[in-house]
């Protein structure tokens, strides 16, 4: 399950485990316990809240200044930017883009998600402005290798958002000294490039990084060509080393993909040999 707390250490706890309703959870992101309003924005966020009062809140405490980490972060604000993206209200975009000038790392990352799952493409100038680390008040990340923006967030939204002016700038990122960064790079290079044939370039790219030797890239990779729907991936992702639940989310992807080109009850060879795999790793 997702971590109410966010990614920062913090020295708030769940307090109540007991079911929250509807009401007491927009109630209780307006209180002044700061933990029951992380917890609010989380609840309202993994059970997909999209009434318009929680929308609202949830826009307000994108301003919140009560709620600081030690080192300065705002994980209020950034339970709340994950929660306006999951529930699919565009009223969310002005005050999510307002959100990307934040001095908090992990807010800006949470905003790029949550912009990227809205697919408002108003955003994608200032997406790439953040990606030049041209938005002045943004601070690094607090650990290492302390990273000046969200790279790898921002890359994957421009990706998803089509944003094809972006493509010179994130040709940049290929070469970038964090392989993450890299492959997300190729990730949305492979969304934007039109070219198939072309494009096939840097689905390839993320296939030879299935044999990295770090588990959590290798995860995060499997997710990448999920995300991207590469069929030539299809047999790499299940003979990769990795959880057999992250290659089955990985090759569903892949399958959503090839059921979108194909029209019921027909399915592809591509489907057909996707869903093979899938069976052998059940």
């Amino acid at each position: 399950m997702e971590d109410p707390f966010g990614i920062e250490n913090s020295d708030l706890q769940i307090r109540d485990d007991s079911p929250l309703t509807v009401d007491q959870a927009i109630a209780n992101l307006q209180g002044e316990d700061l933990g029951l309003r992380v917890y609010a924005a989380w609840w309202l966020g993994r059970f997909r809240v999209d009434a318009p009062e929680a929308v609202q809140v949830l826009i307000q405490a994108l301003e919140d200044e009560a709620d600081r980490t030690g080192v300065g972060g705002y994980p209020l604000r950034r339970n709340a930017a994950r929660a306006l993206g999951k529930l699919g209200d565009l009223q969310a975009v002005p005050a999510l883009m307002q959100a990307l000038h934040c001095a908090d790392f992990y807010v800006r990352e949470a905003v790029a998600q949550s912009l990227e799952m809205l697919g408002d493409r108003t955003c994608i100038p200032l997406l790439i402005e953040l990606l030049q680390d041209r938005l002045p008040g943004t601070q690094p990340a607090p650990e290492p290798p302390h990273l000046a923006q969200p790279f790898d967030a921002i890359l994957e939204a421009l990706g998803t958002l089509g944003a094809t002016d972006a493509i010179p700038v994130i040709h940049l990122f290929l070469d970038h000294p964090v392989p993450r960064i890299q492959y997300a790079a190729a990730r949305s290079l492979y969304q934007l490039t039109v070219d198939r044939a072309m494009a096939s370039q840097y689905g390839d790219r993320l296939i030879q990084a299935l044999s990295n030797d770090d588990l959590q890239l290798r995860r995060a990779i499997l997710a990448d060509l999920g995300a991207i729907g590469y069929l030539p991936a299809a047999e790499a992702i299940a003979q990769t080393l990795a959880e057999n639940s992250l290659k089955l989310i990985s090759l569903k992807g892949l399958l959503e993909k090839q059921l979108q080109q194909t029209t019921a009850p027909d399915l592809s060879a591509g489907a057909i040999k996707v869903m093979a795999l899938m069976d052998d790793l059940l």
